[in-house]
């Protein structure tokens, strides 16, 4: 079995962190690739950076044939547009989170990057069906790039967010805080989330139980058109 783990962002050492985890609770068997793109933006931390990271997310998973994927940024970008594309079942880190999440206690909080990333969080929770269980989104106000250098500070956010929600489990709201899982679950003291490895085990096990993305209404493959200017080779079906 193979899963491809897409990183949208351009960083490769974020990428090859999130490559390591995936890898860590992949089971027997899985080979784990941890691509990004060449082209889109050094990281996601916006509406604008998200919207402009779609392409080369989607270039990725038409690049090669996996028998399932991941989409390792929190926004869950693309997340519906890779459902169209791909032959194997899709996974985001957000809903894996989340729905994982759920599993484990009667609400969650979700601790992020940039306090301007936490209404992103919010609408994925209603999205999902699981606003119920989210007690609370909180920043820690570490950029993406520098939140793997900020377990200290990640701490005091997952800490603070615990008391003051009233959570039994914290979801790391940041592809980033991939490797700093463990050591935050210890020093926090309740089950702590993190959606790369999630989804890495719910896209293995649909795998295995042979199920993959429905064809039949909203997710069937897109209808074939030509796509002009800088989109040109994103079109679908036309020679």
């Amino acid at each position: 079995m193979k899963i491809k783990v897409v990183n949208p962002n351009t960083s490769r050492a974020m990428t090859a962190a999130i490559g390591r985890a995936a890898c860590a609770v992949a089971g027997p068997g899985v080979e784990v690739l941890a691509t990004c793109p060449a082209m889109g933006p050094a990281s996601i931390e916006s509406h604008y950076d998200e919207a402009l990271s779609v392409p080369g997310l989607l270039a990725e998973i038409a690049a090669d044939r996996a028998d399932g994927y991941v989409i390792a940024c929190f926004g869950d970008p693309g997340l519906d547009a890779a459902r169209e594309l791909a032959d194997g079942p899709v996974a985001g880190i957000a809903e894996a989170a989340m729905r994982t999440a759920a599993y484990l206690g009667g609400g969650f909080s979700v601790v992020t990057t940039l306090n301007r990333t936490t209404g992103r969080a919010w609408d994925l929770a209603r999205r999902y069906g699981l606003a119920g269980f989210c007690r609370g989104v909180t920043a820690c106000d570490v950029p993406v790039l520098e939140v793997e250098a900020a377990v200290d500070t990640v701490v005091a956010a997952c800490r603070a967010a615990v008391r003051a929600d009233r959570s039994d489990v914290v979801v790391l709201g940041c592809a980033g805080m991939t490797e700093q899982r463990e050591e935050i679950e210890r020093r926090v003291g309740v089950p702590v989330v993190d959606g790369v490895q999630a989804a890495v085990l719910q896209v293995e096990s649909l795998v295995r139980m042979g199920l993959r993305t429905s064809a039949a209404g909203e997710f069937a493959a897109p209808p074939p058109k030509p796509y002009t200017g800088l989109l040109e080779r994103f079109a679908v079906g036309v020679n």
